[in-house]
């Protein structure tokens, strides 16, 4: 957020050779037309979400298993460590972690009357938190000011009801506005911020901030908060500043596992030469975070002043926004996305496990005007194609997946987008590498991840206002001899080549593949 005191069907063809898809139906082309690219989960288990788990020596462990398939579904864990414990009925895994560092294996097995999966998930107990990137929801672009205590319950049920949680969503985060607003009139928000010697104070929304994280985990997910270190938020409520140490220790005691921590009206009081200025601030709640008796993943969010994401690891934090507010750029013959995405991709020699470029939110279905807060959300102006181009470009660039549409308001094609577990698995892969920009022009973009198998994940972005065949040779990649190529968002094998991948691309559409590894 930047300063917000200032603001109020038809079917795809699947080609015979080298992956060439056949372009959309021209009305998918008009903004809300659906148009649904994934195909069904099957009844039968799939077990999603990452691979790997990071938490620090006997801090506490909340896992949710992600599964997709036909309910009831039987859990069973093998390999728990001592200070784990496994609820089979709701597939959580809760306790504390082992005091000493090590990688210890799991085997996740799901069972329904239709089939069985089973896959490995590694408890990673080490210094390193976030070893992938975080997903979850955000309500800044659903209730902004209006938020409440009640909205926020609301979230986390529908989080788990719309099936999101299922995909590997676990993060319900409030922003800014659940504090006391110094001065305001309004006897609800009204109160005096804390002084040094005492925590933030939450206003009468929210009247029991412990109780919201209960809630929270009670549903095998996490909670998350907002505060900056200034003496303001953005929207004019109490920050942190001059009381951060009371701050971090309630954080914690209240059970959050997240917070966001905005620059705002920090410019007035930061102080430093050069690089200190930016840095003293959030080095000072990592600190103090890292010191508590639980993981609080902390998100720098500074707009990427200071070129953050050189120094963002450095002083605690596991991500950082790179841009400014998504919901404020203005876009010009491309929607606002591609802008702040193709900004974001510039830094991926910084990326990696723990350490994440933030681009912002994904801003598709129901989301309010950054603008104009008054008015009521509606539905986001974005073609099909543009909505899947969006979290395409996000999962490449190994984003923080964080949703702030109105999630108690998700249609079926705001579902089919941000729930596709195989471009997930893309964002969610444990080596934890940032695509590489293969080729920008004004017309098309190339991009390429490298992921944990040896395989590729390859993302042609068709940037033009007419149907085009946007291609990646295998020289341009890296790779060489004949790949079998698969269409992540159609979930399907597209037949092997020795040469390319391409496809033939509807305005602004896009096609992600999988190039495996050779040999």
């Amino acid at each position: 957020m930047q300063d917000r005191t200032r603001r109020s069907a038809a079917a795809v063809a699947l080609a015979a050779f080298l992956g060439v898809l056949a372009p959309a139906d021209a009305r998918s082309q008009e903004p809300g037309r659906s148009n649904l690219w994934t195909p069904p989960a099957t009844l039968a288990p799939r077990l999603n979400g990452p691979a790997v788990y990071g938490v620090r020596p006997g801090r506490e462990v909340i896992h949710r298993i992600a599964c997709t398939g036909e309910r009831p579904i039987a859990f069973a864990v093998e390999g728990l460590t001592e200070g784990l414990t496994f609820d089979a009925a709701a597939g959580v895994i809760r306790g504390k972690a082992p005091s000493r560092e090590g990688r210890h294996p799991l085997k996740i097995t799901a069972r329904n009357r239709h089939g069985e999966a089973s896959r490995s998930l590694a408890l990673a107990v080490g210094p390193t938190i976030a070893l992938t990137p975080p997903m979850g929801f955000n309500d800044w672009y659903t209730w902004a000011d209006r938020i409440t205590q009640k909205d926020m319950l609301a979230a986390a049920k529908a989080m788990i009801d719309s099936g999101l949680a299922d995909h590997g969503y676990e993060y319900v985060n409030v922003d800014d506005c659940w504090m006391v607003k110094p001065g305001s009139a309004d006897p609800d928000l009204r109160g005096d911020s804390a002084d040094p010697a005492a925590a933030i104070r939450p206003n009468r929304r929210f009247p029991d901030m412990k109780g919201l994280a209960d809630s929270v985990h009670a549903l095998g997910l996490k909670a998350g908060l907002y505060s900056s270190p200034g003496p303001l938020t953005c929207a004019g409520f109490a920050g942190s500043f001059g009381h951060e140490a009371a701050d971090a220790a309630e954080f914690a005691a209240w059970g959050f596992d997240f917070l966001k921590y905005d620059w705002c009206s920090c410019e007035q009081v930061a102080v430093g030469p050069g690089l200190e200025k930016h840095q003293k601030p959030y080095r000072l709640m990592g600190e103090l975070l890292a010191k508590q008796d639980r993981d609080i993943v902390l998100n720098l969010c500074q707009y990427g002043v200071a070129d953050v994401w050189t120094w963002g690891a450095s002083v605690g934090g596991q991500s950082w926004r790179t841009t400014g507010d998504l919901g404020l750029e203005p876009g010009s013959r491309l929607p606002g996305f591609y802008a702040i995405g193709l900004s974001n991709a510039k830094h991926a020699e910084h990326a990696g496990p723990g350490r994440w470029n933030d681009p912002d939110y994904i801003l598709i279905g129901i989301v309010g005007d950054a603008g104009d807060f008054t008015r009521p959300p509606r539905k986001a102006p974005l073609t099909v194609e543009e909505q899947y181009s969006y979290m395409s470009l996000w999962c490449l660039m190994a984003a923080p997946l964080f949703y702030s549409g109105d999630v108690t308001r998700m249609d079926e094609q705001t579902l089919n987008v941000l729930g596709n577990d195989e471009l997930i698995a893309i964002d969610q892969d444990e080596l934890g590498r940032q695509a590489r920009v293969v080729r920008r022009t004004d017309d098309e973009l190339v991009l390429a991840k490298p992921l944990a198998d040896g395989g590729l994940a390859v993302g042609l972005f068709n940037l033009s206002e007419s149907e085009r065949t946007v291609a990646a040779s295998w020289p341009e990649l890296g790779v060489d001899g004949a790949r079998t190529i698969r269409d992540c968002w159609r979930r399907r094998d597209l037949g092997s080549s020795d040469a390319r991948c391409e496809s033939k691309l509807a305005r602004h559409s896009v096609a992600v593949v999988r190039v495996p590894r050779g040999g």
